[in-house]
């Protein structure tokens, strides 16, 4: 695929919003996949070619919050291998079987964590963490292998569930909250991305661009969020969770 410089803007443009909205609280893949698809690039080439430039994001607000010390790091030990893992068998399945079923189900988990969190005005507001059990581990691993597969499989919204997941099971304010969000998203999409490569489904030139430009948005949105903390952070995970359900349930209806 050949750049002009009016499709390299396009890439950098749509690439720095995706990712400074991605390194906090996920859901960037709302802007870049319908970006690349925009570019009349085939459905599994930009999903494939999105990974590269998702991971090129996602370890770079990965960092950001690790130098910053927002993150767990036992926690992280135990669960990146686990994302990794699940985003592996997603990545693999999704070459075999369509994506449509999943839709509803995501509209539907998407619409009552947002309710939940616009009802609960101090959801994440500060820390509630004091260590792990048996209980929030047990849940926890298979709730991040389903969260890794389906981010390998479709992906959207992957980045606010593993947030959500962080907040609700384990206790976390928002900020610590996003920054194993991105480790763990970070995991998923290493695994997918590795898929995406081994078929041939990624390119190359085009992925590059797009992950210059999310690198800067990434560095740039991790850093805001830690900065202003959960003042900014919540209402951003708010308004990118009821944008992905409008679009979705857009989607589902106008494809009938």
């Amino acid at each position: 695929m050949e750049l002009d410089l009016s499709t390299i803007l396009f890439l950098a443009f749509f690439g720095f919003i995706a990712a400074f909205i991605d390194s906090t609280v996920g859901g960037g893949g709302l802007i870049s996949l319908p970006a690349l698809l925009g570019l009349g690039i085939p459905p599994y080439l930009a999903l494939g070619t999105n990974k590269l430039a998702g991971t090129i994001s996602s370890a770079t607000s990965s960092v950001t919050f690790i130098r910053m010390g927002k993150f767990d790091k036992k926690l992280m030990a135990i669960l990146f291998p686990v994302s990794l893992v699940g985003a592996y068998f997603g990545a693999k399945t999704v070459l075999f079987i369509p994506q449509e079923f999943l839709k509803v189900l995501v509209i539907i988990m998407m619409a009552v964590i947002f309710i939940y969190t616009l009802l609960n005005k101090r959801f994440g507001e500060n820390t509630s963490f004091k260590g792990y059990t048996k209980f929030t581990l047990g849940l926890g691993i298979p709730i991040t292998f389903l969260i890794g597969f389906y981010d390998g499989f479709f992906g959207p919204g992957t980045g606010s569930f593993f947030v959500f997941l962080m907040v609700l099971l384990f206790g976390y304010d928002f900020v610590i909250a996003a920054g194993n969000g991105r480790i763990l998203n970070l995991a998923s999409n290493i695994a997918a991305l590795t898929v995406f490569l081994l078929e041939g489904k990624v390119i190359f030139i085009t992925g590059l661009t797009m992950g210059i430009a999310m690198l800067l948005g990434a560095t740039l949105g991790a850093r805001v969020a830690i900065k202003t903390g959960v003042r900014y952070v919540r209402p951003l995970f708010l308004l990118v969770s009821i944008t992905l359900i409008t679009k979705m349930v857009y989607e589902l209806f106008f494809s009938l």
